[in-house]
């Protein structure tokens, strides 16, 4: 084999590993759910149960956002944290001209409601009161260690939004 179809050859296996790593991870988005709804629904949960809603916006299009549901989902002091005071949610953001004037409205609308977090790049976190007001807006790139997530970061991060510490009780 000559050096041009080696490198061919490489490229393509390189190609396919990171394609098949990034799609080993779970595709947490649900894409066929208006993201309002969405909202709206997990706020009547968290008025209900004393908690805030999380806003883990994003999409299946974004490794750094499957890795961090990934991370959380395998980590049992964030999930403990998580489950005690939120109510979180995957929030799909697709702003792509391809889905359309309706899709396109949609997104305008989602960005407009959780105060332009997609300024920060994706994944983004929004936590919510539970009237649906915007508390804090968290830049994942604070809570990033190498390829993933620092745990001590992501649980500052969680603890310091909870009901409890907010409304210091």
């Amino acid at each position: 084999m000559n050096m041009k179809k080696i490198m061919i050859v490489l490229l393509v296996a390189m190609f396919a590993t990171t394609m098949n790593a990034q799609t080993a991870l779970k595709k947490v988005y649900n894409e066929d759910i208006n993201p309002l709804v969405q909202i709206d629904q997990a706020l009547v949960k968290a008025k209900a149960n004393g908690k805030f809603v999380v806003c883990q916006v994003g999409g299946n299009w974004c490794i750094w956002c499957l890795r961090f549901a990934d991370f959380i989902t395998n980590d049992t002091a964030i999930s403990k944290v998580i489950n005690e005071n939120f109510e979180y949610i995957h929030v799909n953001y697709n702003p792509r001209k391809s889905g359309g004037e309706a899709q396109q409205q949609q997104a305008a609308a989602l960005m407009k409601r959780l105060n332009n977090c997609g300024r920060f790049g994706f994944p983004v976190f929004v936590v919510l009161d539970n009237d649906g007001k915007v508390l804090h807006i968290q830049d994942s790139s604070f809570l990033e260690e190498g390829q993933g997530y620092h745990q001590e970061k992501v649980l500052r991060f969680f603890k310091n939004w909870t009901p409890k510490a907010v409304n210091n009780n």
